[in-house]
């Protein structure tokens, strides 16, 4: 059970330091988002490094990470209900820092491609992962803003991979950067195993009762064990979990459109970080300029999005998410008028609050709808099928540009669409609200 406020020091500090290492281990999916495009120049430009690569081989390269970023986020929704929320966590930590060390390493294009699906694959885990942990330990109250804070690691790994990519390139080339990207093995992974322990909640609801009381009393995390301390005969384990739970007569319509929200925020995510540089240089910006435009959208999605979190908290996500699509279709026409520089960059800002922002809000959205036996199936099928989004808006874009559209065009193409995610967010039937009352560790509530 989780409290609407914090119920001890310890409980705070347990709490932030669980999303603090959650929200390290997301940045690590922005950082292999956009480290394949900042290394791209280098192996298009010189075949001796991992052999002849042309622009569509490229694209389809590009393609590999997000395929394994879908298959681990459905198998992590398939056992992480099953096996615990820090197993899957720690599993996939090691998972993808071996895969980016193993990608450091490759030799030749095939492996090079092979690798990143496989390093993808423990992204996936961890992004399916993050927001079944954030719900069930953080407050009520904070919920949707610790995982805006989460999720924010996303443009957040971006920049840091733009950044370390100008810093850094020229004097440890591409596969230092790749080896960065391994660090958390040696760095992030420890701190995961002392200070990251598993949901008293999960526990209680497998019947773990003495292990979820063990762990609510030494972290102060909260948890329900009234059924267990009352003598009363506990709550059988929930027949169907996982996937199978998705797809009863309660979730079914809901979860399909809770999926067809993500692949909306991620085609949009992914659309715009890719193609809206080579947009803007088509409207006659120098190179630079056009990268300003993206560290903008990114920084804008950060702050945008944080601030709507902290409006979910009070108001209910289902309306900020709406609202949020609907910001990004204005902003996202406000693109095709010819607007003076500061405005244009304004536009921009409020574009990534409404799409890569978002996303985060969804991510928040969706960890809180399902129950425990549910959470983080409901969080993998989300980030899954969403990835197909994120599959397709490069696509998009592509063909848009390859068949000589103006960049106008593109840009209402895009707005439609969040318009459609906007309207899909609004036909979600809303969950009934969780139990809040407050439990202290190791002590009962009152029945009710």
């Amino acid at each position: 059970m989780n409290s609407s406020t914090w119920t001890s020091p310890e409980h705070r500090r347990s709490v932030l330091w669980i999303v603090t290492l959650a929200a390290v281990a997301i940045v690590f999916d922005g950082y292999d988002l956009v480290v394949y495009g900042t290394v791209l120049p280098t192996l298009l430009d010189d075949p001796g490094q991992l052999g002849e690569l042309t622009p569509a081989t490229a694209g389809a390269l590009g393609s590999y990470a997000l395929i394994g970023v879908m298959i681990g986020a459905l198998v992590a929704g398939a056992f992480g209900d099953r096996v615990g929320r820090r197993r899957m966590m720690l599993f996939n930590i090691v998972w993808f820092s071996i895969g980016m060390a193993a990608t450091a390493l490759a030799t030749d294009l095939v492996s090079f491609g092979v690798l990143r699906c496989l390093t993808g694959i423990g992204i996936g885990g961890l992004v399916a992962t993050a927001g079944a942990m954030v719900a069930e330990f953080a407050p009520t109250s904070k919920r949707n803003l610790f995982n805006a804070v989460v999720y924010s690691g996303v443009p957040a790994g971006g920049v840091l991979a733009s950044v370390l990519a100008m810093l850094l390139a020229d004097h440890i080339g591409w596969r230092g950067l790749f080896w960065i990207g391994a660090l958390p093995l040696v760095t992030l992974l420890p701190l995961a195993v002392l200070k990251m322990p598993e949901s008293p909640q999960w526990l209680a609801a497998r019947g773990r009762y003495e292990e979820a009381r063990e762990i609510s009393t030494r972290t102060g995390i909260p948890v329900d064990l009234r059924a267990r301390h009352l003598g009363v005969a506990p709550e059988p384990v929930p027949g169907k979990l996982g996937f199978a739970a998705l797809a009863t007569r309660r979730f079914a319509v809901p979860t399909l459109l809770l999926g067809m929200m993500s692949f909306v925020g991620l085609l949009l995510t992914y659309g715009l970080n890719t193609w809206l540089p080579q947009i803007m240089k088509a409207n006659g910006f120098d190179a630079k300029g056009s990268l300003s435009f993206l560290l903008v959208l990114n920084g804008g999605a950060i702050v945008g999005g944080l601030i709507a979190a902290r409006l979910a908290d009070r108001r209910g996500p289902q309306q900020v998410v709406a609202t949020s699509f609907c910001l990004a279709t204005f902003a996202l026409v406000c693109l095709t008028f010819g607007l003076p520089l500061p405005i244009l960059l304004a536009a921009v800002a409020v574009a990534g609050t409404g799409t890569i922002g978002t996303q985060v809000l969804i991510y928040g959205f969706v960890s809180n709808f399902y129950p425990t036996e549910a959470r983080g199936a409901g969080v993998a099928w989300c980030a899954g099928f969403g990835r197909l989004g994120g599959i397709v808006g490069p696509v998009i874009g592509g063909l848009l540009i390859g068949a000589g559209i103006s960049s106008g065009t593109a840009f209402y193409l895009f707005a439609g669409i969040a318009l459609a995610g906007a309207a899909a967010t609004l036909l979600v039937v809303a969950p009934k609200a969780e139990p809040s009352t407050p439990t202290t560790p190791g002590v009962l509530a009152t029945a009710e």
